[in-house]
């Protein structure tokens, strides 16, 4: 069953796309977004993984006053990016500062698929580098939260320069000794998965979620067959491309478990 992001029937209930059960929202919500029938993770915005994950009041956000705009004068973008603005309540693709987790002091950055489908543009890929070179300066574990659809078209080589330059920065976190924790959502896809999202120490994905660089209709388009659950979770796992899959309601305890292990 595929990780498919739950859709509003009334107000009171949801659907779930992956089994078609009707859930009440309250429980819905009280599951974090899990399917109670079939056990479909939906998706959850930056602030709903921070709240999962981080202790309370310890979060301190940085790099707030950067935010994207428009530097090939893309037709339509500004008005895609003030529509998500106002959808998730953030001004930009990807939260990041420091934060305690079980007590440990680390540096997080955390995607937003509701912001242009989680695309990396030029804010995102330098906010995730500020933050890995903080890490790095301040000998904190880094933990990023990836969703993604890939390195946005809108701001072209502009964009893809994030997957070098992110990639070098987990490098340089890593040749100081410090530990890298890769935590993959449901859809992470393109440039993402091809730089840093595939350089954690630990790499860990939740259940069911679709993981890979071009999607699998590209991929169809030039082999006879793929396997029903290519690029799922399941399937890297089995296949070696991530480390281990962690259900929505264990992982703030599996990552105090990791870090209790590093420290």
């Amino acid at each position: 069953m595929a990780a498919e992001r739950a859709i509003a029937q009334t107000d009171q209930t949801i659907i779930c796309r992956g089994c078609q059960a009707e859930i009440p929202l309250e429980m819905f919500i009280q599951a974090l977004k899990v399917c109670s029938a079939c056990d479909a993770h939906a998706v959850l915005g930056a602030r709903e993984r921070l709240d999962l994950l981080v202790d309370r009041e310890t979060f301190v956000e940085n790099d707030t006053g950067l935010y994207s705009i428009n530097p090939l004068n893309f037709p339509d973008y500004e008005s895609k990016l003030e529509r998500d603005i106002k959808k998730t309540g953030l001004p930009y693709e990807l939260l990041t500062g420091e934060g305690e987790i079980g007590g440990h002091r680390v540096s997080l950055a955390i995607g937003d698929v509701g912001f242009i489908g989680g695309t990396m543009g030029a804010v995102a890929g330098e906010k995730l580098t500020r933050t890995i070179e903080r890490a790095t300066q301040n000998g904190l574990p880094l933990i990023t939260v990836s969703v993604s659809g890939g390195m946005r078209m809108q701001e072209g080589a502009l964009a893809l320069m994030q997957m070098q330059k992110t990639a070098a920065a987990c490098v340089r976190h890593s040749e100081a000794g410090l530990f890298y924790i890769s935590i993959v959502t449901d859809p992470t896809y393109g440039g993402a998965t091809a730089s840093f999202v595939s350089l954690g120490h630990v790499i860990i994905a939740e259940p069911y979620a679709r993981i890979g660089f071009a999607g699998p209709r590209a991929v169809a388009s030039i082999h006879e067959q793929l396997p029903d659950n290519f690029q799922k979770s399941e399937f890297l796992l089995e296949h070696g491309m991530i480390d281990c899959i962690v259900h929505r309601h264990q992982m703030r305890s599996f990552l105090v478990s990791l870090l209790d292990w590093v420290n």
